[in-house]
């Protein structure tokens, strides 16, 4: 498992604890999954004027948001079918947006950064919330992979 980190942004420090931890993350959804095979995934870290830019370039939503998340593969049956070292996609996520969301929610940045990745995680693996559905069961896959890392609330 290759995670690529690249952090663009300077005003909250990125440090070993959080990389490691964004990977841990990573590869619980992974495991969770049963996704086996070599895994490339890419992780920028930005602050909320870029997010708002790659939002408005790609989304055409003018606004800041948390995580973006941009897939190589449409479902995750697809990925799994593949017998080859994958490229699964790109997370962006602005740790100054996830910071203020720690805060409106009441718990640490690091487990407000954690819920980004594993969200992103599913968004990559081709789980959406566009429906009620839809939300409830890729909320019971972030919330899994964060209790069984001791990541809580």
């Amino acid at each position: 498992m290759d995670v690529i980190v690249d952090n663009r942004q300077n005003k909250i420090q990125l440090n070993d604890k959080l990389i490691n931890l964004v990977k841990k993350v990573v590869e619980k959804c992974l495991n969770e999954e049963g996704i086996k095979q070599d895994v490339e995934i890419s992780i920028s870290f930005v602050d909320n004027n870029e997010i708002r830019e790659l939002n408005k370039n790609f989304r055409d939503k003018d606004t800041k948001t948390d995580v973006l998340s941009f897939p190589q593969y449409d479902n995750i049956e697809m990925i799994k079918s593949l017998d080859t070292k994958i490229i699964l996609g790109d997370i962006v996520i602005s740790l100054e947006k996830a910071r203020e969301q720690s805060v409106e929610y009441g718990h640490t940045f690091e487990r407000e950064v954690a819920f980004l990745t594993a969200h992103s995680m599913y968004h990559l693996f081709g789980f959406d919330h566009d429906t009620e559905e839809n939300t409830k069961i890729m909320r019971q896959k972030e919330e899994k992979v964060l209790k069984d890392l001791g990541i809580l609330r």
